[in-house]
């Protein structure tokens, strides 16, 4: 009589448990598995020759308990315990026919894989086995490999899948594609596509994809076609917030050429008390000419009222934006400083209001370009 612990015949024929899945083939290689934020590497270790020997055990089928009936009447065997190891679903049918056939010695379970090509079920199959495939299989059969891995709950083979398609995207077959992955739940696949036809719609919708698609799915039509027209508004949007911030960008530097005229002095213009050398170095920055035609402007202009001369307006608007960023008017050396800090008070609240909002997106543009804010002193 055997002992407890020696295994039955059965047990010993079939071989360890497959290795974890990926599609190499050499006994030692890295796998880069990447991230949103980082690349983390592992190696698989399993030899070659493990993995052959899952792939003789399908193809010659040895004690296989399980027949496969395929849509061309072709029937694969293979073994309950593999296909009930890598997918649940196979699992619970197989466990369910099981049940049933209680009481009858020497009987074959069988499934049933329709609606996709003998072929591909069989790729299918041996991918079970070895975690392996090929790559012109993956070419040819990658649309029902996606839908046999969702089917029957395989996300290993899933995601491989979805790779493999993401890099073959086409004007002609990403129509197809994107419909399958609704279907299957490939959620970055279907973005991938989505995104693919914003980008190309006009060959897109020439295809005889796009046509089909608008028979037998006009809700999913009209739905891209609205995202296409959302995006473009979306984009319209993003540019002229840009364009605002470059406005707001460029009064934020008149400001500190301004206090740079009145403080420090430029070459050509600065303050009457103070001395340029002559080796001194340009001016650095990019606003300090506009301003010094301006004040020259200013200086000389007989109209200089505020409702008057255009560019003497510009000026009272550019001194008055410079005293309401100013943190000590007391002592600041920028013309009509304090004055209009006093003036403040007696102005209504409508333009109150107004010269506070442009403050503040003027602080805020500086902000989200990345550089502290400071209020602007000119000692």
């Amino acid at each position: 009589m055997n002992s407890r612990n020696e295994e039955s015949p059965r047990v010993r024929a079939l071989p360890n448990p497959p290795p974890l899945p990926v599609s190499f083939t050499n006994s030692r290689q890295e796998i880069k598995f990447v991230t949103r934020k980082s690349a983390v590497r592992k190696y698989c270790c399993t030899p070659s020759a493990t993995k052959n020997t899952w792939d003789c055990l399908f193809d010659e089928g040895y004690r296989a308990d399980v027949s496969i009936n395929t849509d061309n009447g072709g029937i694969l065997y293979a073994h309950a315990s593999i296909l009930g190891m890598n997918s649940p679903v196979f699992k619970s049918m197989l466990s369910l026919k099981q049940s049933r056939a209680r009481g009858c010695r020497g009987h074959q379970r069988s499934i049933s894989i329709s609606g996709v090509p003998p072929e591909a079920v069989q790729v299918f199959i041996r991918f079970l086995y070895s975690s392996r495939y090929e790559e012109e299989k993956m070419k040819e059969h990658g649309l029902s490999l996606l839908v046999l891995s969702h089917a029957y709950a395989v996300p290993h083979l899933k995601r491989e899948c979805e790779l493999q398609l993401e890099q073959r995207l086409t004007t002609e077959n990403v129509v197809d594609i994107f419909q399958l992955a609704l279907l299957c739940d490939a959620s970055r696949l279907s973005l991938l596509c989505h995104r693919f036809m914003l980008k190309h719609l006009k060959p897109v919708s020439a295809t005889e994809g796009w046509n089909a698609m608008k028979q037998s799915h006009p809700v999913l039509e009209r739905q891209i076609l609205r995202s296409v027209i959302d995006e473009d508004m979306r984009e319209k949007e993003r540019v002229r917030k840009n364009n605002e911030r470059k406005i707001y960008m460029q009064l934020y530097e008149a400001m500190e050429a301004l206090v740079h005229i009145c403080k420090d002095g430029c070459r050509t213009i600065g303050p009457h008390d103070k001395v340029l050398k002559e080796d001194q170095e340009p001016c650095q920055y990019a606003a300090c000419k506009g301003l010094e035609l301006l004040i020259r402007h200013f200086a000389g202009c007989k109209l200089r009222v505020p409702g008057g001369c255009i560019h003497c307006k510009r000026m009272w608007q550019v001194l008055e934006l410079h005293s309401r960023l100013c943190a000590n008017s007391d002592v600041c050396r920028v013309p009509l400083c304090r004055n209009f800090k006093q003036k403040r008070r007696k102005q209504n609240k409508k333009d109150e209001m107004k010269w506070r909002i442009l403050v503040r997106k003027i602080v805020r543009s500086k902000s989200i370009s990345g550089a502290p804010f400071f209020s602007f002193e000119s000692t």
